[in-house]
């Protein structure tokens, strides 16, 4: 299968466009949790947690779950009597494949095509979460060839899938927080970190290569530390036109000011087609989310990987969902807040797309979040070929 390379075309001139991620899907994708150093108790709360988001979603679409060697024959056993839930033997450093994992741009001919965007573990050696990251960075490579597409690879362009949402009709939403990072594109270009060029320069290849026309920044991200504030913890869209984003009406909340800022943001932007976008608020967690030191203590100590410690909330938001063909798949907490988020969002696919289209469906994730990420952050979806 022949490799399609920045020097030779990019999507944008070849007709592809990256869709919302409420366009009709194909499958989705998820890698199994492994690591001893991010991953709580061997990581075994975290696989049950995973099974869980996978056995939500397969009620909707077949998942394909890419699990390392040693994991496989324990996977394949876990989901044995899973019909919609294939089991993939594939090498990987960690098990977020929202952000190491292929981003699939589509053509009004029924094409589907894969990008393989540069990775390098949130940072890489200015302020990265872990080495090393080359089986990751391979991911999106593999997951092109499985799906049968040809695939985009920037020159060195890093980008993370967690870091952007896009309406499928020419917008596209980030956070400057993130894509203006010292240890991602100021890392390889020529710009300073938080500059105008970076930005321009950002701006003129998310153009290119997912085929939008107007670039919403959000400032800042309420994950400083793991991903360096990625969107899908902040706002989402329901549908071209509308967005949901977070909300805390608590001074003392810690993320309050990235909420208000990032809700006057969007409240205040228009999208590629003119439109003022239609922002809804969804709530946060009653409290922040923190680790028990048990959790904490049980993590092995490794000098290449970010250590957890207890005393720090974690980033459990409801916004970090994933949606799938007819379904919503959305985090819980055991919080006093838990249905809230489900009737909000059911709400706001309601209001989008009529009652019935979409089902808000919940699944714990408190070890999720343990690792860094939560239910968006774990999965990936292909869409189906489309045309027009």
């Amino acid at each position: 299968m022949r490799t399609i390379t920045e020097s030779e075309s990019d999507p944008r001139s070849d007709g592809f466009r990256m869709p919302g991620e409420f366009e009709p899907q194909t499958r989705a994708w998820m890698a199994w949790p492994h690591r001893t150093d991010t991953w709580a108790w061997g990581a075994k709360p975290a696989q049950k947690q995973y099974a869980a988001v996978a056995r939500a979603i397969a009620q909707f679409e077949p998942v394909n779950m890419c699990v390392n060697q040693v994991d496989y024959a324990n996977a394949k056993a876990v989901f044995d009597k899973d019909e919609n839930i294939h089991v993939i033997e594939m090498t990987t450093d960690d098990a977020w494949v929202r952000d190491t994992g292929a981003t699939y741009v589509v053509n009004d001919a029924g094409e589907v095509r894969a990008i393989h965007w540069h990775f390098n573990a949130y940072g890489g050696f200015e302020n990265g979460l872990y080495f090393p990251w080359d089986k990751d960075e391979q991911i999106a490579l593999k997951m092109a060839e499985l799906s049968g597409v040809r695939r985009y690879r920037p020159e060195s362009l890093i980008i993370e899938g967690g870091s952007i949402h896009v309406d499928g009709e020419g917008t596209l939403v980030t956070t400057e927080m993130c894509l203006l990072d010292p240890g991602r594109n100021a890392s390889v270009t020529e710009y300073e970190p938080w500059s105008d060029e970076l930005k321009g320069y950002m701006e003129d290849e998310l153009e290119k290569y997912l085929n939008v026309s107007k670039v919403i920044w959000v400032k800042d991200g309420i994950d400083p530390e793991e991903t360096n504030g990625h969107i899908d913890d902040v706002a989402c869209f329901v549908a071209p036109g509308r967005m949901l984003c977070i909300w805390s009406d608590d001074p003392d909340y810690p993320f309050y000011n990235e909420a208000r800022t990032a809700y006057e943001t969007l409240s205040n932007a228009t999208d590629a087609a003119g439109r003022k976008l239609e922002v809804t608020k969804l709530v946060m967690p009653s409290q922040p989310l923190f680790m028990d030191q048990a959790s904490c203590d049980s993590i092995d100590i490794d000098e290449n990987a970010e250590p957890r410690v207890a005393d720090e909330p974690l980033i459990a938001s409801y916004m970090n969902f994933l949606i799938v063909n007819h379904g919503v798949i959305v985090p819980q907490y055991g919080d006093k807040n838990d249905a809230l988020a489900i009737e909000q969002i059911q709400a706001a696919f309601d209001a989008a797309w009529g009652k019935g289209v979409y089902k808000a469906v919940g699944v714990h994730t408190d070890q999720v979040v343990f690792g860094g990420g939560n239910i968006h952050c774990i999965t990936q979806q292909e869409p189906a070929p489309q045309t027009r």
